[in-house]
Parts: structure tokens; sequence; C-alpha cells
């Protein structure tokens, strides 16, 4: 008699996500790496029999937070047998510290090697505790299982690290070496993700647009192409890119906005300040006239593009003028939407130590000057969609009864009375109102289009 297989124990996982769309995808990717072993995801820690803190090091105070949900969990791992990881930036960054000061944290593992957790399971049950934090030879992507979809819209990660080292960044420490994947590996996930219901996929990347893949004859291509060959997948409808840095915003990259139908005509872009000299003590590598030439020239080829970007205020040294020259820039683009920052010192970057820090309340004067300028952008640009007609992608069901909610080409949150069998599907609309976060739509051809408004339908 042939042995019979062992079904796992069934078990769930709760994942906490801090931080940036790469963390999602590795959240979704551990969540894939433990489905072999039980595990399904829970919504809450309560019930969960492991937890996992997927941590960012990019905001203020990253390490600090962490330790205060560490605090929260810590009542439940004493009530039940719980297992506790800590993953992510921050893991990577201060593994050791984590170690010493949470002694019930049972893992940690860096953004590099959650590929291990079913061996650092293994340690746990044999009473150790386990850390990996290292660089391996070895990729992750290569030893991860396929994905599991759910839902129409999907994030794929091609490239990973940072090669730039803007002086207020830790991500080069702590995502290594820029890494681009084989286009085959990109190209099969890609066709799995279609496959499985995604209509719109999301690439991913520190530096996305820094992007040069290996083909399968050795030849090496950047995003532009990459996009091009994406774009023949039967199925796939929509492509986006984020995080893309303006020093890697090639020719051929521009030029797929204007050649690829399913390339979406919104751009995040961070820029980080207005100022010339302020860009240089960032270590940026572009300049401001840089970057407004890659804007004039990708809405040469896309009159419709509209654009996001990341501030940063109150960078050491910055003077009034400077910042002066980042309101300016602000106003010359004119954002769809934007992220904000006051500049706050990353253990180990250069400019932690620099000279010249600006004091905590010029910095908060500053930032709600630059918010208040992109929320009204925010508002007009949305407020500017109504009488609309465009292509909505319906992600799920809305809060009201008979409604969905869908994505628009430029991002906003759109609601629509229809069928729940439409989900997944791609609806033309009119936009007939402006709500507080959202957009209210009818499908098109049912209200008055003021056509003087109207966006190309795609």
């Amino acid at each position: 008699m042939l042995p019979t297989k062992m079904t796992p124990k069934a078990k769930k996982v709760f994942i906490r996500t801090y931080g940036c769309q790469m963390n999602v995808y590795d959240s979704n990717r551990m969540a894939d790496v433990l489905a072999p072993l039980g595990y399904s995801t829970t919504d809450t820690p309560d019930d969960a029999d492991m937890v996992i803190l997927n941590t960012c090091h990019i905001r203020e105070k990253a390490s600090e937070k962490v330790f205060s949900d560490l605090g929260r969990l810590r009542p439940l791992k004493r009530e039940r047998d719980m297992i506790i990881a800590v993953a992510g930036c921050v893991a990577q960054a201060e593994g050791a510290e984590i170690m010493a000061r949470a002694p019930f944290v049972d893992i940690v593992v860096g953004s590099q090697a959650y590929h291990r957790l079913p061996q650092m399971l293994e340690e746990v049950k044999n009473k150790r505790r386990a850390i990996d934090t290292d660089f391996p030879i070895e990729t992750k992507f290569d030893l991860l299982p396929a994905p599991r979809q759910e839902g129409p819209a999907a994030f794929l990660s091609i490239q990973e690290g940072c090669d730039k080292f803007c002086t207020f960044c830790v991500v080069p420490y702590t995502r290594g070496a820029e890494y681009s994947r084989p286009v085959d590996a990109i190209l099969k996930e890609a066709r799995d993700l279609v496959a499985q219901g995604a209509r719109e996929i999301t690439l991913l990347g520190q530096n996305v647009n820094a992007y040069h893949g290996v083909t399968a004859d050795g030849s090496v291509i950047g995003l532009g192409a990459l996009i091009r060959v994406l774009a023949e997948i039967d199925g796939l409808a929509r492509i986006r890119y984020m995080t893309s840095h303006p020093r890697d915003m090639d020719a051929h990259l521009m030029e797929a906005h204007r050649d690829v139908p399913q390339l979406m005509p919104f751009l995040h872009l961070p820029v980080q300040s207005g100022s010339d000299r302020i860009l240089k003590a960032m270590n940026r590598g572009h300049t401001r006239g840089d970057y407004l030439r890659i804007v004039e020239t990708l809405r040469g080829y896309r009159p419709d593009l509209a654009l996001s970007s990341d501030f940063i205020v109150g960078f050491p040294g910055e003077s009034d003028a400077d910042f002066a020259d980042t309101m300016a820039l602000a106003e010359q683009v004119g954002y769809a939407q934007c992220f904000t920052f006051k500049y706050s010192p990353r253990p180990g970057t250069p400019a932690s130590t620099m000279d010249d820090q600006v004091p905590e309340d010029v910095k908060t004067t500053r930032l709600l000057a630059l918010q208040d300028l992109i929320a009204r952008q925010q508002r007009a640009f949305n407020a500017a969609s109504v009488g609309c007609s465009f292509d909505v992608l319906l992600t799920g069901t809305g809060r009201n009864a008979g409604q969905l909610v869908g994505k628009s080409p430029y991002l906003q949150a759109v609601h629509v009375n229809a069928d729940p069998s439409l989900i997944g599907s791609i609806m033309p609309v009119t936009v007939v109102s402006l709500e507080t976060n959202s957009l209210g739509a009818v499908p098109a051809g049912t209200a008055q289009i003021d056509t003087g408004r109207a966006v190309a339908r795609r």
C-alpha cells in the first residue's frame, strides 16, 4: 500500500504591510510561500498562528513604529503559541537590534531572503530563533512559487535595489544593488497573472525604469521595450509602472507612452525638490531643467498624461528661496496627486550628518504650504473629470447596494451602479459627480457628456 500524502494542518497568517507597493508585492509573495505549509491569510492577528510585520524604512521613526506594534503583539503571543516574524527593510537594516530588544520575536528576515521562510519555520519548530538578512547569491525570484492572483489588478516586481545613492535614502543599503529580472521570467509571471484574471499589471521596482533585463537570446532590453512585449499578451488591457527616476527616463520609454495603448496615461515621477542647489546636495543626478524637459516631452507624446511626484521639504540647507523654487516647479507642472514629506534623518545616510539642519517648525510651515498647493491641484484635476468619458476597470463592490468601484486610467476611484458580474471587466463610463475621495459615474451613453472637457477614451 502506497503511503498517503499528508495534508498540511490548516493555519492562519496575518501580514501587516508598511510602506510602498513593493512591500505589498512582497507580502503577497510571502503568503504564496506559506500556502503549501497550510497557511491561509487572515485580516486580524487575533486568530493568527503566525504574524509577519513587513516593514518599511523610508518613513520617519520607522523602527519605533515596528517596536510599538511588536509591543501590542506580545500579549497575544503569551496567550497562545503564535510565531512572530519581522520582515522587510527595517529587518534588513536592524535585524540584530530587533532580536536583542524583542526576544519574543521568532524570525527576522530581510527583503531578499523571505523565500527561506519555510526553512526558518523549521528552525523555530526546533526551538531556535531564526535570522537571515543576507543578500544571497541566488535571486529569491528563482525560488518563489508561482503567484496566486485575486482580482483584476496585479503587481509584478521586475527590478529591485538602487545604485543612485541619494544622500537622504536608505534603499541602497536595505535593498542592495540594482537587479533586473530576466525577460522570460517576467513574461511567464505576467501570463500566469492574466490567466488568473488580471486585466491590469503594475510593474514594480525601486527604480523601475532602470530595468535592463536579459532576453532569451542574451540581448538586453530596457523598460520601454519590455512594455511593448508585455502589451502583446492577450487579455492584458492595462500596464502601469512605478517608481521611476528622472535619470532613467530614456527616449525608448517615453516613446512607449506615445505608442502603446495599454500603457496608462498616469506616471509617478519623483522630483523631490525644485531647487538645483538642493537636488545637487541630494545627489539626484538631474536638474530642475532636466525634469521639466522630460515632462514636456512626455506631454508632447501624450497630451492627456497626468503626473504624480514625491517632494521632500526641509532638506539640510534648504533656504526660503530653495523652497520657493519647489513651489514654482509644482505650479508649473501641475500634478494630479503627490506624496509630500518633511525631511527626517535616516541613520547611516550622508544627509543625516550634514550641517544646517532645518528647524522642525520651518519644515512644518513649508510642508503645509506645499500640501495646500497639491491639494488644490488634485481637486482641480478631479473636478475636470466631471462630464468626461473614459474606461474604468471594475475591481469590487462599493459601499452602497448595487454599487461597484473601479479605477480610472488616472488611478482615481470611480463608483458606478452596475451588476456584480461585471467585476473584472472594463466599462466605459461618464463621470457625473465629484465626491470627497472619488468620482461618481454612470455607464457611458446614459448622461450628457461635456465634450469640451472630455478625455479621449482608450
